[in-house]
């Protein structure tokens, strides 16, 4: 793992730790980091996407080939009218998972997160149980708790799902589940 693949997955875990932040801690412990290099890590990528360069619109998905290297993969979506593309990158904390950037023709940046990796056995989500922190996507809770009403998020790498979904023993509830890069953080019965 390069150094700037350990920052990376800093960055998104320091977004993470306002919901789960004893994950975050073992997630850092595994990677050998402190929390000291998790602001850093941060403060490093806030200031590559910031910089003057990387605010061009031609130039928005820049800052992750610069830190992630060339895509494991790319593969061509379409968003509505838009052809686009999406960047995948495989992150060792997330063996399972990759990171996707969907990148429009402009260079723009549309979206970025964690989605499962090609191959990859998805998660079998049944139940409210079923929906435990960091054990499914965005995309796969909106496919098996469907429909699924999008939530927005209360920042730009944060998104929320509304759904029903039925208790062990069948009761259906209300719920509310967050998501960070894409990742389930929580899940919260409406009342």
């Amino acid at each position: 793992m390069t150094l700037m693949h350990l920052d990376f997955q800093l960055v998104l875990l320091r977004r993470m730790a306002d919901h789960n932040p004893g994950l975050v801690e073992d997630a850092r412990r595994e990677l050998g980091a402190s929390t000291g290099d998790l602001r850093e890590a941060n403060k490093r990528w806030q200031a590559l996407v910031r910089s003057p360069r990387s605010r061009s619109r031609s130039a928005a998905a820049l800052p992750h080939r610069a830190v992630l290297g060339e895509p494991e993969s790319v593969v061509p979506r379409r968003l509505g009218d838009v052809d686009c593309e999406a960047w995948r990158w495989a992150l060792p904390l997330w063996p399972d998972l990759r990171f996707e950037v969907l990148v429009c023709p402009d260079g723009t940046v549309w979206n970025e997160w964690l989605v499962r990796a090609p191959g990859a056995p998805a998660p079998r989500l049944e139940t409210l149980e079923d929906l435990t922190p960091w054990s499914c996507t965005v995309d796969e809770a909106a496919r098996a708790f469907a429909p699924a009403r999008p939530l927005e998020g209360t920042a730009p790498t944060r998104w929320g799902l509304a759904f029903t979904a039925p208790d062990r023993e069948g009761v259906r509830h209300e719920v509310v589940a967050e998501f960070t890069w894409g990742l389930l953080q929580r899940t919260a019965l409406r009342s």
